[in-house]
């Protein structure tokens, strides 16, 4: 086995510089080098079909098959599998921003394996499995708030190509009762994209608490509106399309100076679809 030595927790490295430090595949999610010994994981947030998620310490991976049901003992699914005995080293990247590959750590499986629903790159649902992930030393490095909100950039053009049905489609099976945080600047919950994005086109450009137009429209001619979770995440809300709703920014203030009781009410009776 080849010398090695991991990168830095937080390191930013583009695809070469990750094949060459691991010896491994220049592509796919889930690449094992023989040469060291090592199985580097690639959670990409820009470009994938998957639903990986971070709740408190975990990270919750998908598998490895684009198309149909996953196996636990397809290719590299059962490297990680196995990794608690066969002494492969699972090191994690995340992809923020187009090429660049974030070094987050070496990780081990928290739990087994679970299946759940996804789709699939031909957009049909089917099994996959998710493989519970914890750093094995160590916190998730701070991500700057600018590529995170770059990265929300990003979303938001994908989501101008999907039908308002499709967004719904995401949230729904992405909201999440229990929602993850991710170390900033500060502290940030880690919120789906598209829950966010189905509360504003159900609101139609129009407040759901006051009923008026949106204040302005922005430049891609999208009505302004802020999501607020009706039962805050702090507080243990749900980051999910029953708990979202989209407020002109007076009204979103409001809610967060006044958190009126009639007010939630109102906005907890909404009409729950377009």
């Amino acid at each position: 086995m080849d010398n090695f030595i991991s990168p830095s927790h937080g390191s930013n490295l583009n695809n070469d510089e990750l094949t060459t430090l691991f010896l491994c595949s220049t592509q796919g999610g889930m690449r094992r080098s023989n040469r060291t010994n090592t199985l580097v994981i690639v959670s990409n947030h820009v470009a994938t079909i998957y639903d990986d998620r971070w709740v408190d310490d975990v990270l919750h991976y998908t598998g490895m098959g684009q198309v149909g049901n996953q196996s636990l003992e397809f290719k590299q699914n059962r490297t990680l599998n196995e990794s608690p005995t066969n002494g492969v080293a699972v090191h994690l990247f995340e992809v923020f921003t187009e090429k660049t590959y974030t070094y987050i750590g070496e990780v081990e499986l928290a739990d087994a394996p679970y299946q759940e629903k996804q789709y699939d790159v031909e957009n049909q649902e089917r099994f996959v499995w998710i493989f519970p992930l914890r750093l094995k030393s160590g916190d998730q490095p701070a991500i700057s708030d600018a590529t995170l909100k770059k990265l929300n950039q990003v979303k938001e053009k994908q989501a101008r190509k999907l039908s308002d049905a499709q967004v719904e489609e995401l949230a729904r099976r992405q909201g999440r009762t229990k929602v993850g945080r991710r170390s900033t600047n500060v502290t940030q919950h880690q919120r789906s994209f598209w829950v966010a994005e189905y509360a504003k086109r159900r609101a139609k450009g129009r407040c759901n608490l006051c009923q008026e137009t949106a204040p302005f429209n922005k430049k891609n001619g999208a009505p302004y509106l802020e999501t607020h979770h009706i039962e805050w995440l702090v507080n243990g809300g749900a980051d999910t399309v029953e708990n979202t709703v989209a407020l002109c920014p007076n009204c979103h203030r409001k809610m967060h100076v006044l958190n009126d009781l009639a007010d939630r009410e109102l906005l907890l009776a909404r009409p729950r679809t377009h």
